[in-house]
């Protein structure tokens, strides 16, 4: 006698080949993690350069297929996450959610309300999320960690803080030119290049120059030393638990420990 299938199997059975992909270490697993994260990358960039365009059938329907992945990428991580309210209160996830709302009330949006698709640009947090994806599946990502975030970082604020200007002072006349001049702006003032072409006169936006002055300096800053200083290597020492250490090292800085990190050596 054929017994029917049983749908509380079947659902189990197919969580479980939704989990390996997502966690798994086979090939095929890996190979659909780099897919999800070329995926980020291009949503990444089209929402940066699709940002100050008019908004025609073809950039609706794009991103309306764009919203459809985002939402299944992320209804997908939260069916097989054991909590799932720490996956909801994460910044990424959050982020996300966001870009979901956005994207798929964006054909209903009128002219004054067009100022809410400059949200799309918090795509760029899932950056994060993506990194973490790196650390675990690239030898290379994990061998050059500290230029690659501390660039992020820097990409992430340089964005983010240029959509934020275009909002409140470069949208009298919204379109390329004035994305650009709001990119401009904020490149100038975070490296306090300072032509002065373009100002903010404003007090709201000298407190908006202060802020890209500070922060966008240290994070400038921060790339700057990533790139010319020696890069740590991610081996957790065995008595103390810290993870980040010199190349080179023989014995762990906090605790003295001796450290065997693997090495392939040299010619």
């Amino acid at each position: 006698m054929i017994r029917d299938p049983d749908p509380t199997e079947m659902n189990d059975n197919l969580k479980t080949r939704v989990k390996r992909l997502y966690k798994g270490q086979d090939p095929r697993s890996v190979r659909f993690r780099y897919a999800l994260i070329l995926f980020d990358a291009l949503s990444i960039l089209y929402f940066i350069v699709a940002a100050p365009f008019t908004q025609t059938l073809a950039v609706h329907l794009v991103s309306s297929a764009i919203g459809l992945m985002i939402l299944l990428d992320f209804s997908a991580r939260l069916w097989i996450e054991r909590n799932r309210m720490r996956l909801l209160r994460q910044i990424h996830t959050l982020a996300d959610l966001v870009v979901i709302v956005v994207l798929i009330l964006d054909p209903f949006l009128s002219h004054s309300l067009a100022f809410l698709r400059i949200l799309r640009g918090l795509r760029l947090i899932h950056s994060y999320h993506l990194l973490r994806d790196l650390r675990r599946d690239s030898p290379f990502f994990r061998a050059r960690e500290d230029a690659v975030i501390a660039a992020v970082n820097l990409t992430v604020f340089l964005f983010a803080t240029s959509s934020l200007a275009y909002v409140l002072f470069f949208d009298r006349q919204p379109g390329p030119a004035a994305y650009i001049d709001a990119i401009y702006f904020t490149v100038a003032t975070l490296t306090t290049t300072g032509f002065g072409d373009i100002t903010l006169q404003t007090t709201l936006g000298k407190l908006f120059s202060i802020f890209v002055m500070v922060f966008g300096v240290a994070l400038f800053l921060q790339l700057v030393r990533a790139l010319f200083q020696p890069q740590k290597v991610r081996f957790q020492c065995s008595e103390c638990g810290l993870l980040r250490h010199d190349p080179d090292a023989v014995h762990c800085k906090h605790c003295g420990h001796i450290l065997k990190i693997p090495t392939e050596g040299s010619d």
